[in-house]
């Protein structure tokens, strides 16, 4: 064990599962504990390289000793300001809500998380999204897809562990506003803000079964204009968009695939239709170039 690293820990080994650490840490699994605390918990060492990859530092580290040991260039690099606690892996196990963690957690300012521009042109809205495991994909797609914020109809929480494990870090560099604090003001607040965006230019773009009736012609989604201003809608998970967001949007699109399957899990649809606009703005600055 390199003991010059086991040094920069602040005071000694913590043992109990009783510390006060603990129930800090478990305190932060929650929305409250988090505005609380105004602190962002990420547990294990893929998140916290991440996080450190957007420039966000943590003000506290909590790690066991063979973590320490493994994970010196890491620890090298964090500013001296960092308050670190050195725990046994019983106790770190005991404050996280992963499964056999990996060695470590790490706080951070709630305030280093990205926040949306004043301007946009690619937003992706979700109308109450309830599984953490989609959430957290459409952040990574989105993320890679340029989207540039999106709108959260309340929902499964977007600092939810499993929603950060599946992002793979996008949460922490893509910004979003989450909306309501019901089901009704939600599906209202994400109404308002549709209604403005359509005033403000932006197609508002929801898609659609083929065999589903709509006043609106219904396209296959590549061929919507993918250059003008979009807000993409996707819906819950069981039952779809909820009519009110439907009335406002002003194109359908078609994810055309067999019918032996009735539909496709939200995180996959998006996929595509998320890739097209990029693809579309990749050829159309090419043929700009020649």
């Amino acid at each position: 064990m390199n003991n010059q690293l086991i040094d920069i820990f602040d005071g000694p080994l913590i043992a109990s599962r009783r510390n006060p650490l603990v129930k800090r840490l478990k305190s932060l699994a929650s929305k409250q504990g988090r505005i609380e605390l105004a602190t962002l918990l990420l547990e294990g060492t893929h998140l916290l390289e991440e996080a450190l990859r957007t420039g966000i530092s943590p003000h506290e580290l909590v790690a066991t000793s063979s973590w320490i040991k493994a994970n010196s260039k890491i620890l090298h690099s964090l500013s001296k300001q960092v308050l670190l606690h050195h725990v046994t892996p019983s106790v770190l196990e005991a404050a996280l809500t992963t499964n056999s963690p990996d060695g470590v957690a790490a706080l951070f300012p709630l305030a280093g998380l990205p926040k949306p521009k004043k301007e946009s042109s690619f937003v992706l809205a979700l109308d109450r999204l309830q599984d953490p495991g989609n959430l957290g994909t459409l952040f990574r797609t989105s993320l890679a897809a340029d989207v540039e914020v999106l709108w959260l109809a309340l929902g499964a929480d977007p600092l939810n562990q499993k929603v950060l494990r599946a992002s793979a870090g996008a949460v922490l560099r893509l910004p979003y506003e989450r909306l309501g604090s019901s089901e009704n003001s939600a599906v209202k607040e994400l109404v308002e803000k549709l209604k403005l965006a359509a005033l403000g230019g932006f197609q508002i773009v929801s898609t659609i079964a083929s065999s589903n009736q709509t006043h609106y012609p219904v396209l296959p989604y590549w061929e919507l204009d993918w250059t003008k201003p979009t807000v993409l809608v996707l819906g819950n998970e069981g039952s779809g968009i909820h009519p009110l967001i439907n009335a406002c949007c002003s194109h359908f699109i078609t994810l055309p695939h067999n019918s032996v399957v009735e539909s496709l899990n939200v995180a996959s649809a998006a996929v595509p239709l998320l890739l097209e606009r990029r693809r579309v703005k990749m050829i159309s600055k090419a043929n700009k170039q020649k």
